[in-house]
């Protein structure tokens, strides 16, 4: 499988995920920190075997790395690519998780209520770990800035590719902000009706859900002792009636599906300008476009007016599962995988992962000019798009759920049926209908 498209099915692994984890659900606490109760801290004696699952490739060779330089901690990697959530959902259920696995940061919440984690606060080097990452990824993997529930591990932050020799055929400059991007949209339109700025895909919940990041759209928080949704807030309606008046002129795609054989063809054959992506899809056009090398380059993405935040697509950590034995091996292997420069680099290399460890941004690759976008430091874009992005941004305990009626619903909308605005309202009804069939306490509204 090439690396491409591994990349784009680990950026929405959480929407197609299996139902096996919501057989978890039925009987769950309300209390998003559910969680099982932390085993001891203290070093195990004698010789352990950890398990670690996850979906990156390469990822047994980074392992080696470590079990090479640890004998008395040995761990053993699996890759549950093709059923991430459904792997892990049926192993929690059966009584038989493994110590580590890698959860994407949307799935946290949902896992946590179901009580899959356990707290590894508990392990000094856990807490004192929340220095070496980005700080928004921290806060994706505690709550309430309480409980380490997981090690971050890589990130999706958003910045716009264009195509330069198109935005340059046409007297057009790379848009700072989005009113700039429509003007450009109507512009690129209007001089070649078979040219389209970018598309917008309603089955990619993901993606649609880094926009409302970036619009810092606070569709969840939690208080006393309830969650509060805002699924349908007014920044998100910002972001839904965007989208839905350049539909609504034709300015852009509905008929294309990220990384499709159809999407290449339509940047193949020049029909459309740009893509809106994350730091992991940096090779999706040179590995797919080879002939298009020299014809790109990575802005940052558009903002609303002034406001220089950005937004997340995709992304992992590496999480403490209940049942777990070997706390403080898992911490000591956790931490090191992902803030050890040499591993780092190689999980970079074999498997693309963009890292949330600030040391992580600093390895040569990421600082040095990608030849493919004729040589430019692309990663410094994505480096400032990190430091852009949100801390305080929330997922809800059923995301897959809510992201599951809110693809169906854009769906729609883009086929004539309904807006992407009332799109909104139905996720947000979802999300308390579902929030409600868990007993997890919920209200509407901030």
């Amino acid at each position: 499988m090439s690396l491409s498209l591994t990349r784009a099915r680990r950026a929405g692994v959480a929407i197609t995920a299996a139902t096996g984890v919501a057989l978890l659900g039925a009987c769950s606490s309300s209390a998003p920190s559910n969680s099982a109760a932390a085993p001891s801290c203290a070093p195990a004696k004698g010789k352990v075997t950890l398990q670690y699952w996850n979906t990156v490739p390469g990822m047994d060779q980074v392992v080696a790395l470590w079990n090479k330089e640890n004998p008395n901690v040995q761990v053993q990697t699996k890759n549950i690519s093709n059923d991430q959530y459904g792997t892990i959902g049926n192993a929690l259920k059966a009584g038989t998780a493994p110590d580590l696995a890698q959860v994407g940061y949307d799935e946290l919440p949902d896992l946590r209520t179901q009580g899959a984690f356990v707290d590894a606060s508990a392990c000094s080097a856990a807490v004192a770990a929340k220095s070496e990452f980005v700080p928004w990824t921290w806060s994706q993997a505690s709550f309430g800035g309480t409980g380490v529930f997981a090690i971050p591990q890589d990130t999706g932050p958003m910045a716009l590719f264009v195509r330069s020799d198109i935005f340059q055929k046409y007297g057009l400059q790379p848009p700072k902000t989005w009113a700039e991007y429509a003007t450009d949209a109507q512009k690129l339109h209007a001089a070649n009706p078979k040219l389209s700025i970018t598309f917008f895909d309603p089955n990619n919940a993901e993606w649609f859900n880094g926009l409302l990041w970036q619009a810092k759209s606070d569709m969840y928080s939690y208080s006393g002792n309830e969650w509060h949704v805002a699924v349908d807030n007014a920044q998100s309606k910002q972001v839904a009636d965007y989208w839905q008046n350049l539909i609504n002129a034709k300015l852009v795609r509905t008929d294309l599906a990220n990384t499709t054989p159809p999407m290449y063809a339509a940047y193949e054959q020049n029909d459309v300008a740009t893509y809106i992506g994350a730091a992991w899809a940096y090779s999706l056009f040179r590995d797919n476009l080879p002939d298009q090398s020299g014809k790109w380059t990575v802005v940052p993405l558009p903002t609303w007016g002034s406001d220089t935040s950005s937004g997340d697509w995709g992304g992992s950590t590496v999480a403490f599962m209940k049942g777990s034995q070997h706390l403080y091996e898992s911490v000591e292997f956790n931490t090191w995988l992902n803030t050890d420069p040499q591993a780092l680099a190689l999980e970079n290399k074999l498997g693309g992962l963009y890292p949330a460890a600030t040391a992580g941004l600093k390895i040569p690759a990421l600082s040095q000019g990608v030849p493919y976008y004729g040589n430019q430091k692309i990663f410094d874009v994505f480096a400032d798009s990190s430091k852009n992005i949100d801390t305080a941004f929330t997922w809800g305990p059923t995301q897959k759920t809510v992201n599951l009626a809110l693809q169906d619903a854009m769906a729609k909308a883009t086929a004539g049926n309904g807006t992407l605005g009332g799109a909104l309202s139905t996720a947000q009804s979802t999300a308390l209908t579902s929030m409600k069939q868990q007993a997890i306490p919920a209200a509407a509204g901030n």
